[in-house]
């Protein structure tokens, strides 16, 4: 039996009339970091969003622990303790952080897990901005809001949409030791990025998309060594 808390088998979207995603299969283990890069229009954003049933695959199946969530409405699919931590961040700009996050809260069925308190400790700069609109609050202190949003809710599975997008280098650090100390958690996340140095750093496995399909799978180490599949599907 397989040891994936999440699998996508032979999965196909379309957006109009663009075949964007063509057959992509992948898993991730429960307790580790699968990382998806590829170049700008590689499908990689649109197979989170196929996850999420953002958008409607037409054909494929995603098993989550086991159960067949293919079918689901997004609502429900996030109620299966998937959370989604988007490219655009999607914040509540006219809500405090402290209102962002407990729109999101949500207990762990243990009684420990993710509370206000805890995202306090983990993001200090949240604490302090607890007052502040989302809007008044900094590109890196609104990805790290939306990071903590969707710890609250106390998820399974993390899907993270490129987190270092359009932040500064300062920043990209502080978010990959975000990363680093949910993977020491054991917190199973699935994330896609387009910086390299940053997915290596963090993932046990990497998945490589171009043109809508797995061209490459392996470890980061590997990926190093595979100068033709960087140059090719990378462009590094």
């Amino acid at each position: 039996m397989s040891d994936a808390l999440l699998q996508v088998d032979d999965m196909h979207t379309y957006l109009g009339d663009s075949y964007v995603i063509q057959g992509v299969s992948l898993e991730v283990p429960a307790g580790k970091v699968l990382a998806v890069l590829g170049r700008n229009g590689a499908g990689k954003t649109t197979t989170l969003r196929s996850i999420m049933r953002m958008v409607h695959p037409r054909r494929g199946r995603v098993t989550f622990d086991g159960r067949d969530i293919s079918r689901l409405a997004t609502v429900e699919v996030a109620r299966s303790r998937i959370a989604f931590v988007q490219e655009t961040r999607a914040i509540f700009p006219s809500l405090s952080v402290e209102e962002n996050l407990a729109v999101a809260a949500c207990p762990a069925p243990d009684g420990g897990g993710w509370t206000m308190h805890r995202v306090f400790d983990e993001f200090p700069i949240l604490a302090e901005r607890r007052r502040n609109g989302g809007m008044q609050l900094s590109g890196g202190e609104q990805q790290m809001l939306a990071i903590a949003r969707a710890l609250i809710s106390n998820p399974r599975l993390l899907l993270l949409d490129e987190p270092s997008e359009g932040l500064a280098p300062l920043i990209i650090r502080q978010i990959a030791d975000i990363i680093t100390n949910l993977k020491r958690s054991e917190m199973t996340m699935l994330l896609v990025e387009q910086n390299f140095a940053l997915a290596t750093e963090v993932a046990d496995r990497i998945v490589v998309l171009g043109k809508g399909r797995v061209r490459w799978t392996g470890t980061s180490e590997e990926l190093r060594k595979a100068d033709e599949v960087r140059h090719t599907w990378l462009g590094i």
